[in-house]
């Protein structure tokens, strides 16, 4: 799994990925405090996740093991929003700080 934080929204005039109800949003991946690394990719979001928002993103065949990925050709899919980050006992994120 990777961090990252949803950065804006993909839209595209057709789509043949047999998915009901998901949106693509572009997300860039950061460090464990929210920090950009540079690093973008467009994830499937099924949870409902915002512009701003730090997310748990899975990739590979790993993103085809959800309920609505199944078998379907998707590459990463936004799977969790992260509330709070905690390393070395401290907490390096939070949502609402």
């Amino acid at each position: 799994m990777t961090l990252a934080t949803v950065v804006g929204n993909v839209v595209s005039t057709g789509r043949n990925d047999g998915i009901e109800g998901g949106r693509f949003l572009l997300v860039e991946s950061c460090g464990e405090d929210g920090a950009p690394l540079g690093s973008f990719l467009v994830a499937l979001d099924l949870m409902g996740s915002g512009e701003g928002e730090v997310v748990l993103i899975s990739q590979g065949s790993s993103a085809r093991q959800t309920g609505s990925t199944k078998d379907k050709p998707v590459d990463a899919v936004i799977i969790g929003i992260v509330d709070l980050v905690e390393a070395e006992d401290r907490i390096v994120y939070g949502k609402d700080r």
